[in-house]
């Protein structure tokens, strides 16, 4: 059993979000460009969290991304 910790899972989750998840949001038109918004504004809040080391930050950028599902 291996523990991920805060600074392995907020990056993987910033990958997944930007990966799989907003490049299937920006292929589907305007309509889907507010989601897309959202979700660039969550990376740019989990980078800067990240950047500054803020923990309490990172943790809700770690809850806030693990919310977008495809």
């Amino acid at each position: 059993m291996t523990t991920e910790t805060l600074g392995e899972a907020l990056p993987r989750e910033m990958a997944r979000v930007r990966d799989e998840v907003l490049s299937v949001y920006l292929t589907i038109g305007p309509e889907a460009m507010p989601a897309a918004a959202m979700m660039r504004w969550s990376l740019d809040n989990a980078a800067k969290a990240l950047a500054e080391g803020d923990v309490v930050a990172m943790i809700a950028a770690l809850q806030d991304l693990m919310g977008y599902e495809l």
